[in-house]
């Protein structure tokens, strides 16, 4: 199973990007899907998260700004962000526990994609 983020890259103030991250692989089912960030020097946090059933959990810092999304025909996660912060620039990574088989569960992280907000 593999995990590739993309969309990232460098934004102004203000301003919006779209993240993506497609699962592929011996997948059975894809449930939870997230996104991390990590900016230099600080600790990975979680963003946002959604599950199949469409239960969404924002961290405080994003509410408002960032809407996480799936498209489980595609196996896919997004997240829309607008209003970007100069606090913002981070790697972000998605994550998903994907069940590889009926019984068999396991948590795949993507290799991340850089934001960059310039001000």
């Amino acid at each position: 199973v593999q995990l590739v983020e993309s969309g990232g890259g460098l934004v102004q103030a203000g301003g919006s990007l779209t993240l993506s991250c497609v699962a592929s692989g011996n997948i059975y089912k894809v449930n939870t899907m997230r996104w991390y960030r990590q900016a230099p020097g600080k600790q990975r946090e979680v963003v946002a998260g959604l599950t199949t059933g469409g239960t969404v959990h924002y961290t405080d810092f994003v509410k408002g700004r960032f809407t996480i999304s799936r498209d489980d025909a595609k196996n896919t996660v997004y997240l829309q962000m607008n209003s970007l912060k100069p606090e913002d620039p981070a790697v972000y990574y998605c994550t998903a526990d994907i069940h590889v088989s009926p019984n068999y569960e396991y948590a795949y992280w993507g290799q991340g994609t850089q934001v960059t907000v310039s001000s």
